[in-house]
């Protein structure tokens, strides 16, 4: 299906976004390590996961129909968010990005991360192997207009 076929797809295209910065230590060593720009940090990542929709505070179920297009789909975001939310509370937001890579926690977060990427990219039709994209490509995508 097209990502733009749920009623809420910009926030979807965001939290898609996010979930892939999350989940790929590949990107996370050559981006955020080196502090590449055009991606954002690893804060700027957390903020897209919730920023939308308060994920840090309501169950992804209330996203069904809006943003997810299931209750598979929102028990994957569910367990990234508490994962990856888990790890940025214990080391703080705008720590270095080798605090949170460092972290204990962090494989966790990074394939519960994986988890709710691949499902959500699959579910749009798209290939979840690609790169993430950079912010500016996810302007150009979520603009209105």
């Amino acid at each position: 299906m097209p990502l733009n076929d749920l009623p809420w797809w910009r926030w979807r295209a965001r939290l898609r976004s996010a979930l892939h910065m999350l989940s790929d230590p590949a990107f996370q060593q050559q981006t955020w390590l080196t502090g590449q720009g055009g991606f954002g940090d690893v804060t700027d990542a957390v903020y897209r996961l919730v920023e939308d929709t308060w994920l840090d505070r309501w169950p992804a179920e209330k996203y069904v129909g809006t943003i997810l297009r299931d209750a598979e789909e929102a028990a994957l975001v569910d367990a990234a968010v508490l994962r990856v939310l888990r790890v940025l509370h214990e080391i703080g937001a705008d720590a270095p990005a080798a605090a949170y890579l460092g972290h204990p926690g962090w494989p966790e977060a990074v394939e519960a991360a994986r988890a709710a990427h691949i499902r959500l990219t699959l579910a749009d039709g798209e290939d979840p192997a690609g790169p993430p994209r950079s912010l500016e490509t996810l302007r150009m995508l979520t603009r209105v207009g």
